[in-house]
């Protein structure tokens, strides 16, 4: 009779046996078994060769993060801004604590408060100066710069120009990581991109939790002009008209704190400052904003050198073109910018360009519009020549100027100027300019055809025309009276365009297009 211990460790030693070679067989084929009895794989699911280009893509996202993030840094800037004392403030308190009354101590006035902001820049020489956003680092007292291998350092301002958001800082020593620049103008819509910032919220030295961020999408659009600089220009009381505005659109999340950091291609060269997003929450909801690096290197270099940025100019007033106006002067597409004014002595007309002349190209390329063709003046110097095609009488014409320089003004993009008027098949009501409704208005002399009303949503009010501007032509012919307006307007017929010439009390002359209801 076999020996009942000498059983029982047989078949230990076979279980043994058998779990030893389960084990080596699951895990030969991807499993692991863990003492709970719960088994998992880590058998790919998918074949990999279906998946490669993705894999790809993963992997270029980690090459251009692993050779970017070095040179981008977070910025701390602090600047002072008065603090009334009020209940349940410091002061407040501590006032309160040693039992001083109403009116004494320095806590009953307003006091100097340090208040730290921050944001994002990139190193762009081995020197150490550093590309950020102008609003980063303007008013600031000290600003510390810290780098992703955790050194930090003081900086000094070399530069800001609100007008583009565009500042350069420096830090001291040598040998920095660096970013490679790209063209901006070579961006095209629909490429990837990977916005890269070190947000962070006065972790000092000892870092931040969201250092080195890095987010990626695609370029959504181009030559997006968003009025935020000449909103953020008229609220400090500058002049907006300087502001430069031609952003970047792109799907990739920019967040606060991401401010001045880098937008990089999928080659890792910088084509962008993020600089801007579109939310009224303020925070990413689909749209950020950067300034095209060909823009920020032509300021930098005038910031660099100079101390400020050299201003060319072209010396006239400009707007977009629309379908109808394309229609209308005979273009081949609906882009380029239309003149509506030459001021002046300026380069303009001492080249010839003219009132409702259509700039088509600037150096052989395509101007999209006038924030287009701003940015692009915006890249020379001053005393530069350009080459424009122009579009006048429906035939194109080249003309050269030579760029003045102007140290505070700019040529503007008026948005919706005011506007000229018809009669009632074109939703306006036409009158006599009477020497009480001239003095009304501000015209120095009575006389001519004034537009005194406007129907709401009507042909004349969805062009933006408006109440109290003088007809002085249409189609090209004088027009002095309510009749012969109205002869000429008369003589229209559906469909038909029309183009008619206003003037505005301070004698701003300014061609409109309509189109006459079927």
């Amino acid at each position: 009779m076999p020996d009942p211990l000498s059983t029982k460790l047989k078949i230990l030693f076979v279980s043994v046996v058998l779990f030893g070679a389960g084990v080596g067989a699951a895990t030969t084929l991807g499993w692991t078994s863990l003492s709970a009895g719960i088994v998992f794989t880590e058998q790919p699911q998918v074949d990999e060769q279906a998946v490669q280009p993705a894999v790809d893509l993963s992997n270029a996202f980690i090459n251009i993060s692993e050779a970017v993030t070095p040179a981008v840094v977070r910025i701390e800037a602090d600047r002072a801004r008065q603090v009334a004392a009020g209940p349940g403030t410091p002061d407040d308190l501590f006032r309160r604590f040693f039992g001083m009354p109403e009116g004494e101590g320095e806590g009953s006035q307003p006091r100097e408060r340090l208040q730290v902001a921050g944001g994002s820049g990139f190193i762009v020489s081995s020197e150490g100066y550093i590309l950020t956003n102008a609003h980063v680092v303007d008013g600031a007292r000290e600003i510390r710069v810290f780098l992703p291998d955790r050194r930090e350092f003081m900086a000094e301002i070399v530069g800001t120009d609100p007008t583009t958001d565009v500042a350069v800082i420096q830090i001291e020593g040598n040998g920095f990581p660096t970013l490679s620049m790209g063209q901006s103008g070579e961006v095209r819509v629909g490429e990837w991109v990977m916005a890269v910032g070190s947000p962070g919220f006065g972790g000092g030295g000892g870092g931040s939790a969201l250092e080195n961020t890095v987010t990626a999408g695609i370029v959504s659009a181009i030559g997006r002009p968003l009025q935020l600089l000449r909103e953020e220009l008229q609220r400090q009381g500058q002049d907006a008209s300087l502001a430069i505005e031609n952003f970047i659109q792109t799907d990739a999340v920019i967040n606060p704190g991401n401010s001045g950091g880098p937008l990089v291609n999928v080659r890792g060269q910088v084509i962008g400052i993020n600089a801007a997003i579109a939310s009224p929450t303020g925070y990413f909801q689909g749209y950020g904003f950067a300034i095209p690096i060909d823009l920020a290197q032509r300021v930098m270099e005038d910031l660099v050198e100079f101390g400020q940025v050299r201003r060319p100019y072209l010396g006239i007033l400009m707007t977009d073109v629309d379908p109808i106006e394309a229609e209308y002067y005979g273009l081949p597409r609906t882009s380029g910018a239309r003149v509506i004014e030459v001021p002046g002595d300026g380069p303009a007309t001492a080249a010839g360009i003219r009132a409702d002349d259509i700039i088509y190209s600037i150096d052989g390329r395509d101007v999209e519009g006038s924030s287009h063709l701003q940015a692009a003046i915006a890249q020379r110097r001053p005393g530069d020549e350009v080459n424009l095609r122009i579009f006048r009488d429906g035939q194109p014409r080249d003309l050269t100027v030579r760029l003045g320089e102007r140290e505070s003004e700019r040529e503007t993009q008026p948005v919706a100027q005011a506007e000229p008027s018809i009669d009632e098949r074109l939703g306006i009501e036409l009158g006599e300019l009477t020497p009480e409704y001239a003095q009304q208005l501000g015209y120095d002399e009575p006389g001519g055809v004034v537009v005194r009303g406007v129907t709401p949503n009507g042909p004349a009010d969805r062009r933006e025309l408006r109440v109290g501007f003088r007809i002085v032509e249409i189609e090209g012919e004088p027009v002095t009276t309510v009749e012969e307006a109205q002869a000429h307007l008369d003589a229209l017929e559906g469909g038909d365009l029309v183009g008619i010439r206003v003037e505005d009390p301070n004698g701003n002359r300014r061609l409109f297009v309509l189109r006459v209801p079927s």
